[in-house]
């Protein structure tokens, strides 16, 4: 069964705009055509949302020192 942006917010409250609840149903829905495991396919969505939706909070300074 494929999920639709309306299903995003069910299944994580992250998913709080209407770009990352469809971003969340394309992540799961080519999670679930790619192994056929629902459970993985969600867990996969809610990852990349959960990664989009902070903000930048979450990202590690990538700056490299010099000397």
């Amino acid at each position: 069964m494929p999920w639709s942006a309306r299903d995003a917010y069910r299944h994580t409250k992250t998913a709080s705009t209407p770009m990352l609840q469809r971003q969340w149903a394309h992540v799961a829905n080519s999670e679930l055509e790619r192994t056929g495991d629902e459970a993985l396919a969600i867990r996969a969505a809610n990852s990349v949302v959960a990664r989009g939706s902070s903000g930048g909070k979450r990202r590690r300074n990538m700056r490299t020192t010099t000397t």
